[in-house]
C-alpha cells in the first residue's frame, strides 16, 4: 500500500504553479543572455590580445592554390625562382645586384679634389738615394654633403632718365610677380617649407631649429604666416585639381580625423580631412584633399554633388546616400568586408575559412585582370570572378538565414555588413576601371596620418584648409614622380602673372609633360 503525504501534493501544487515556471524561465534566459555576453567579452579580449601581442596581417588563410582557376591564363612575374649552378649538388645561386647596397648620384656633381701626397723625406729611394718617379695616381671617390647652403639675392636695376627732358621721370626695370609682398624670402625658400612640412613631415618648430643651425633665424609664427598665404596663392591651382578629379568619372573617397586647435578653448576640436583620389585610370595620379569641421554627411554629398561615374568607399552613411543617386556607381571596398572577418575569430570557424579563402580568391585573380588589357579584365571578371562572388554572398545569406548568431558577436556583425552591400558588391565587375577595394585612396590618406604624428594639429580653420590645398599638390607630385621643391618654386614664381584661363597648365602632370617637352 502506498502512501501520499498531504505536503508532498501541496510541494507538487507549488511547483507547478504558473509563477515559479515563470521565474525559471526567466533564470534560464539570464543564464543564456549572460553566456552570450561572455563569449563577446571573450572574442574582444582575444581580438585585444591580438591587437596588442599579435601579427597585424590579414593573410591568414594557407595557400588555397588559385592556378587550377586559371588553365588558360599567366598569373605573371608575381615570382622568378633564383638561377640555379651545377655543383655536387644543386643550391640558389645569389643573384648579384649592386644596386642594393651602393648609392648613385647625378654625374655632374661639383668634385672637389683632396691630394694626399706622402712627406718629402719618403720620395727617395732608401737604396739609392735617388728621388722617386711619380707614375700615376690612387684615386677613389666619396659622396660628402655641406651644411644647409643659403644665398641672398640682390635685384639691381639701373636707372635711366632723360638729360634733356628731365621732367619726364626715371625708367627702370619692374620686380618679378611675388606671391607675398614685401617678403624677404625667395620663392626657393617658400618652396623649401612647404615641401619640408607637407612631403618630410617637419613641424615648423623643426624647421625653426634647422634654420639656426646656419645662422637663420626665422620665428615659428612667420613660417605659419607663410604656409597661410601660400596655401591661399595656390588655390586656383587645387580648384581646378578638384575639377579634374570630379571630371574623371572614377574617385575613391576616405576620410580621417586630424586636431583642430580652437581659439580660447584649451582642449582640441577633431575635424575631419577627406580625400578625392582620381584623375583618370584604376590608378588615379591626383590627390585632392579637402577640410572639413567635422563629419557630417553634408560634406561628401556637397564635394560630388555634381559627380557622375564610379566611386569607390567604405560603408559610411554620407557614401550609402550618394550611392542611392541617379548615375553614381558604388564600389565599395571587399576589404573592409575582409577585415571584419578576420577579427570575428570567435565564429563559425569553418565558414569563417571558407569566406576569407573566397575573398583571397578575387583579389588574387584581380592581380592576374590588372595585368591584362581592359576588355580581357572584364572578360576575368565576368566568367570567372563573378561566380566565386556569387558562391560568397551565398554562403553569407544562408547562415544569416538558419539563424542561432549572437547579434552582438563579431561574426554576426561581419555577416550582417557584408550581406548589406550584396547589391553594391558586383558593380565593379562591369567596369574595367573600377576595383575591388578602396585601397587606393586609403593609400593616399598615409601620409597625412604620418604628418598628423608630427605636427599634431592645424592651428585654425584657415589653417586646416590651407594644409588641405598644399598637400594636395604635394603628394600628387609625389605620386607621378614630380620633385615637389622644383614644381613649388616654379608655380609660385608664375602664379601671380599666369592667365587664369590657362590655370590647367600648372595641373602638375601639364607642367611635367611641359617641362620634358622644353629639355
Amino acid at each position: 500500500m502506498c502512501y501520499i503525504s498531504p505536503m508532498s501534493n501541496c510541494l507538487e501544487s507549488i511547483v507547478d504553479t504558473p509563477r515559479i515556471q515563470e521565474v525559471l524561465q526567466q533564470k534560464d534566459q539570464r543564464i543564456t543572455a549572460l553566456e552570450g555576453e561572455l563569449f563577446v567579452l571573450k572574442e574582444q579580449l582575444d581580438w585585444l590580445k591580438k591587437q596588442i601581442f599579435g601579427s597585424k596581417s590579414e593573410r591568414i588563410v594557407a595557400d588555397l592554390g588559385i592556378q587550377p582557376l586559371l588553365p588558360e591564363f599567366d598569373l605573371g612575374t608575381t615570382f622568378v625562382p633564383a638561377p640555379q649552378e651545377e655543383i655536387a649538388y644543386k643550391r640558389n645561386k645569389p643573384v648579384k645586384n649592386r644596386g642594393c647596397d651602393t648609392i648613385s648620384f647625378p654625374d655632374d656633381l661639383p668634385v672637389k679634389v683632396v691630394e694626399l701626397d706622402i712627406p718629402e723625406e719618403e720620395k727617395i729611394c732608401p737604396e739609392t738615394g735617388e728621388p722617386l718617379v711619380c707614375i700615376g695616381s690612387e684615386t677613389s671617390r666619396k659622396l660628402a654633403r655641406k651644411p644647409e647652403h643659403f644665398y641672398i639675392v640682390q635685384y639691381v636695376r639701373p636707372k635711366y632718365a632723360s638729360k634733356a627732358r628731365p621732367e619726364l621721370g626715371v625708367k627702370y626695370s619692374g620686380l618679378p610677380d611675388v606671391v607675398i609682398p614685401r617678403c624677404p624670402a625667395d620663392e626657393s625658400l617658400l618652396a623649401f617649407v612647404l615641401t619640408s612640412k607637407f612631403a618630410d613631415h617637419l613641424p615648423l618648430y623643426r624647421l625653426v631649429e634647422i634654420f639656426e643651425r646656419s645662422r637663420i633665424k626665422i620665428s615659428r609664427q612667420t613660417l605659419s604666416n607663410w604656409v597661410l598665404t601660400l596655401g591661399s596663392a595656390l588655390a586656383p591651382v587645387y580648384d581646378a585639381m578638384k575639377e579634374r578629379v570630379l571630371e574623371s568619372g572614377v574617385v575613391f573617397v576616405d576620410e580621417t580625423p586630424i586636431d583642430l586647435q580652437v581659439r580660447g578653448k584649451s582642449r582640441m576640436q577633431e575635424a575631419y580631412m577627406w580625400i578625392y583620389v582620381g584623375g583618370g585610370g584604376g590608378d588615379p595620379p591626383y590627390r585632392f584633399f579637402e577640410f572639413c569641421l567635422n563629419r557630417n554627411h553634408e560634406h561628401p554629398l556637397k564635394t560630388l554633388k555634381e559627380y557622375k561615374g564610379v566611386f569607390h568607399s567604405d560603408k559610411y552613411g554620407a557614401y550609402e546616400k550618394l550611392a542611392a543617386k541617379e548615375g553614381i556607381t558604388w564600389c565599395p571596398c571587399i576589404a573592409h568586408v575582409r577585415r571584419k572577418f578576420v577579427e570575428a575569430e570567435g565564429g563559425d570557424p569553418e565558414l569563417r575559412r571558407r569566406i576569407l579563402r573566397k575573398i583571397r580568391y578575387l583579389f588574387m585573380l584581380e592581380r592576374v585582370a590588372w595585368n591584362r588589357e581592359p576588355e580581357e579584365r572584364l572578360r576575368i571578371r565576368r566568367e570567372i570572378e563573378k561566380p566565386i562572388l556569387d558562391e560568397l554572398m551565398r554562403m553569407v545569406k544562408e547562415r544569416l538565414l538558419a539563424g542561432g548568431l549572437l547579434p552582438k558577436s563579431n561574426f554576426a556583425k561581419a555577416l550582417n555588413y557584408c550581406h548589406s552591400l550584396a547589391p553594391y558588391l558586383p558593380n565593379y565587375l562591369d567596369n574595367a576601371d573600377a576595383r575591388l577595394d578602396n585601397n587606393v585612396a586609403e593609400r593616399g590618406i598615409r601620409p597625412l596620418t604620418i604628418g598628423r604624428k608630427n605636427w599634431l594639429f592645424v592651428g585654425s580653420e584657415d589653417g586646416g584648409k590651407a594644409s588641405a590645398t598644399i598637400l594636395s599638390l604635394v603628394q600628387t607630385c609625389r605620386n607621378l614622380g614630380i620633385n615637389p621643391q622644383e614644381y613649388l618654386e616654379d608655380v609660385l614664381r608664375r602664379i601671380m602673372g599666369h592667365p587664369a584661363k590657362q590655370i590647367h597648365k600648372l595641373l602638375p602632370d601639364n607642367w611635367l609633360a611641359a617641362r620634358q617637352n622644353t629639355q
